[in-house]
């Protein structure tokens, strides 16, 4: 999969790109992930990227050229290489991201993340050049830097490749609509704090069947509006 996301600040995005899963995955080539300045993109000879908007109003909104500049090169860059292209812009405004919009990000050939800033998007590259809008959620941030780092890592945990264990992401919170079971790991005993006795009974049916009780009673408790009725009546 190849995603490039347009920003204004391409080293915010230093950390999360060279560390941990991503970092490993990039390396492999499981997924190739490209920061690109929006500046030079600017037909402004200082490289501005934002103006005053019509009608008055405070703060700056950020140009449509650059993007639109920018999406074109791009597309033309990956038209040789005959991928199909999704551009997403990063919204407030946008659909909620879930565990099922990442499964269905993670089919595309071709992402294009675009980061707005300050008061927003001009509104002609939200009409006539994103395909769609997504959001993490009910809040303001800064910028939409954060939210793509989101989506990237979300994404790419469903590419192959990109996980050591193929199956890692099955039992994940979200993967079956429920949280997820605890977990524990060695000493089986601290300080008398006790591993559940099923889980080290080798019974690997009773095992299966615990950690589902567990992690309906989690949902239950934490997100009720996850639950369904087919889970109560299996349960």
């Amino acid at each position: 999969m190849h995603i490039d996301v347009l920003t204004i600040f391409p080293k915010m995005f230093d950390a999360v790109m060279g560390e941990s899963i991503i970092k490993r995955a990039r390396e492999s080539g499981a997924i190739e992930v490209n920061i690109i300045d929006l500046r030079p993109f600017s037909k402004d000879k200082h490289r501005k990227v934002d103006d005053k908007p019509f009608g008055g109003g405070p703060g700056m909104v950020m140009s449509a050229e650059p993007f639109f500049e920018a999406v074109n090169y791009i597309r033309k860059k990956t038209k040789q290489k005959r991928l199909k292209t999704r551009v997403v812009l990063m919204s407030p405004g946008g659909s909620t991201f879930d565990h099922g919009m990442a499964k269905r990000l993670s089919r595309c050939e071709h992402m294009i993340l675009l980061c707005g800033h300050y008061e927003g998007i001009d509104e002609r590259v939200r009409e006539f050049l994103i395909d769609e809008e997504v959001s993490i959620g009910d809040f303001v941030l800064t910028g939409g830097e954060l939210p793509a780092m989101v989506v990237i890592d979300a994404v790419a945990r469903f590419l192959p490749g990109v996980l050591g264990n193929k199956d890692s992401h099955k039992d994940e919170s979200f993967s079956k609509d429920l949280l997820g079971h605890p977990q524990y790991t060695r000493p089986a005993d601290y300080n008398g704090m006790k591993v559940p006795e099923t889980l080290l009974s080798g019974d690997h049916e009773k095992i299966k069947k615990w950690r589902k009780e567990e992690s309906l009673k989690i949902t239950k408790k934490k997100r009720p509006d996850l639950v369904k009725e087919e889970d109560d009546e299996q349960a």
